[in-house]
């Protein structure tokens, strides 16, 4: 090879280091913390940059995206003297990277013990119960106390996330009894609410039922009532429009005796003291028949009597001489007359007799 040609070779190769050496490319969302001589210079910005070779040298890169930290679960006391483990989750983003490079060592450690520091003056104030109701205070405080702490690091928190909180085995157990005694008296206050309005709603449709049935009957009631006064009516009107008389009334009165012994409803049964007054006028009446049915020959003549001035005494009653037709009629009609009342006294006692014989009725009879 030429001797000329080696420096030449080692001049390019120089001069291409050199080159390389001043070009640096950034990535995006990274921060290039550069030194000359070992002092601080400047950020290099994502892009193309250029340093001094030799002199200008890279000391850190930072990511300045938004990023996450999970620290171990940590033993906190609380204020009633229960130690729980809390493990935290941390947001948080670089916003100096000139600061996070060179105020503190190790950001993330600080941010650690900062948090479990923070932690331990947080709950120390709080029983379990408040620990476990109150995370969101908990959050806030700890981001409060970090912000204004890694403030100067070149680092905000953004959130501060409670992850877990675990107490004690033993108090779990209690927790677990005292949630499961809790759940087994709501489901009890909820199984007597409902049988509460079940039994609301059963009385008010017994009482909705009674309600209507009794209107019912009492419609019922109130309509049978207005037909019977009705037929009463109709019969009344009936009897006063023919003009029957008391004969009549009579014979109806002694043809419903036989029906007062019918009836299942019966206990007992009377016999009122008007049947010989009714016996009598239907006597009367068929005495009366027999004599206005006789022929006009076989009429007796009227009587001429004079009295003591010896004028006649016109108009009274003749006299009906034994043995007479009229008289046999008379006592004819009148026999018949007792032997229907007998038979229908008879029947009326027949009937409360049998009825007598079913078990729980009882028999009265009266004249």
């Amino acid at each position: 090879m030429d001797p000329v040609l080696i420096p030449i070779l080692v001049a390019v190769i120089v001069v291409v280091f050199l080159a390389a050496a001043t070009v640096r490319i950034v990535p995006q969302a990274r921060r290039y913390n550069i030194e000359r001589f070992g002092r601080y210079r400047r950020t290099l910005q994502p892009g193309l940059n250029f340093v001094v070779p030799v002199a200008d040298r890279v000391n850190t890169k930072l990511d300045v995206r938004e990023q996450v930290y999970s620290s171990a679960p940590k033993p906190v006391i609380t204020e009633d003297n229960l130690v729980v483990n809390i493990d935290t989750v941390l947001y948080y983003q670089i916003t100096d990277p000139r600061a996070a490079a060179y105020e503190v060592a190790d950001y993330l450690q600080a941010i650690d013990q900062l948090t479990v520091t923070t932690l331990r003056n947080v709950i120390g104030s709080m029983d379990l119960e408040q620990t476990l109701t109150s995370r969101e205070e908990i959050n806030a405080r700890l981001r409060a106390v970090l912000d204004d702490a890694t403030g100067k690091w070149g680092i905000r928190v953004n959130r501060v996330e409670i992850k877990a909180i675990d107490p004690p085995h033993s108090i779990q157990e209690a927790m677990e009894k005292q949630m499961r005694a809790e759940r087994d008296k709501r489901a009890a206050v909820l199984h007597a609410e409902g049988e509460r309005q079940a039994k609301i709603l059963t009385a008010e449709g017994t009482k909705q039922k009674d309600i209507l049935e009794a209107q019912g009957a009492q419609q019922a009631m109130i309509l049978r009532a207005d037909g019977e006064a009705k037929a009463v009516e109709l019969v009344f009107q009936a009897v006063h429009r023919n003009n029957a008389d008391p004969k009549i009334l009579a014979y109806k009165y002694l043809e419903t005796l036989p029906h007062l012994a019918k009836s299942d409803n019966n206990t007992f049964w009377v016999i009122p003291g008007e049947l010989t007054e009714a016996v009598r006028a239907v006597t009367h009446a068929f005495g009366d028949q027999s004599t206005t049915g006789l022929p006009a020959s076989a009429q007796p003549e009227e009587a001429t009597t004079t009295d003591a001035d010896g004028a006649p005494d016109e108009g009274g009653a003749p006299e009906i001489e034994a043995g007479s037709p009229l008289s046999l009629d008379a006592a004819a009609a009148a026999d018949e007359v007792a032997k229907r009342a007998d038979a229908v006294a008879s029947d009326a006692k027949a009937e409360a007799a049998r009825t007598a014989q079913v078990p729980g009725r009882g028999q009265t009879s009266g004249g």
